[in-house]
């Protein structure tokens, strides 16, 4: 990665920290819920069999619905473990009592119990980002495990990301993979259409 880039990034994600950093609990918790509906009644989940999706940590796009949802569907959810190298796999839940804490404060299954998924047939999954472009290009966290999941990820890709934090021009790279769709509080944006 360019120095000019890691520095435009690291700008960045400081911006859409502080800009979540001021959200009242009340206001995200409205653009969360107008978030999770946009998702569920989208062809994407409707079509898929399996829904992968990360558990979301306090300024996150909240996700404990959706997975509530899913499960009340009768689908499959499965959510992320970082493991070593800074790869992550994921492994099927069926309540949210079954995630432990883990020594970075995410919620994750504990592989001694959870079965690790391994055919991603049919799966569409829910990526996190502080901002995505409306290509669908992504501003993660900085840690690289979703970047080098979504290099193999043959399925439909999500992206939840609150309409006011889209920004035109995320810098990007050859490696990193845009989201299929985009869901914000205002609206749904299928970037592989274009």
């Amino acid at each position: 990665m360019s120095v000019k880039i890691r520095e435009e990034k690291s700008m960045l994600r400081e911006h859409y920290k502080k800009m979540r950093g001021k959200m009242t609990p009340l206001y995200k918790k409205s653009l969360d819920i107008d978030i999770a509906s946009r998702l569920l009644c989208s062809r994407e989940y409707a079509d898929a069999s399996l829904i992968l999706t990360y558990v979301a940590k306090k300024d996150e796009v909240e996700t404990r619905g959706i997975i509530h949802a899913v499960l009340a569907n009768n689908k499959k959810v499965a959510v992320p473990r970082c493991e070593a190298e800074g790869k992550m796999s994921f492994y099927y839940i069926s309540s949210l009592e079954e995630l432990r804490e883990s020594p970075k404060g995410i919620m994750e299954p504990d592989p001694e119990t959870s079965q690790k998924v391994t055919d991603m047939s049919g799966a569409l999954c829910i990526v996190p980002g502080l901002s995505f472009d409306p290509e669908g290009n992504r501003l993660g966290f900085g840690g690289g495990y979703y970047d080098r999941f979504l290099s193999s990820f043959q399925g439909i890709t999500a992206g939840l990301c609150y309409g006011s934090f889209i920004k035109w021009g995320i810098p990007s790279e050859d490696h990193d993979v845009p989201v299929k769709v985009l869901v914000t509080d205002r609206y749904i944006r299928r970037t592989a259409d274009k």
